[in-house]
């Protein structure tokens, strides 16, 4: 059963990542990622392109 959530973690964060054209659609890659890597694209993706990532404002770093 964790497994499954697992996998299910890692389809979504795919599709996520395809969807916002971090990854191509073709890129057999992102299938081979362990989960711990998609959630660090993601999140890298979400910090660099959040509407308060620019320049002047707050950044955790």
């Amino acid at each position: 059963m964790m497994r499954n959530n697992v996998e299910k973690r890692r389809q979504k964060l795919i599709n996520k990542l395809i969807f916002l054209n971090v990854y191509n659609k073709d890129e057999h890659k992102l299938n081979e990622m362990p989960l711990s890597k998609l959630e660090y694209e993601y999140r890298r993706f979400k910090l660099q392109n959040h509407p308060h990532g620019e320049f002047g404002s707050i950044q955790w770093v």
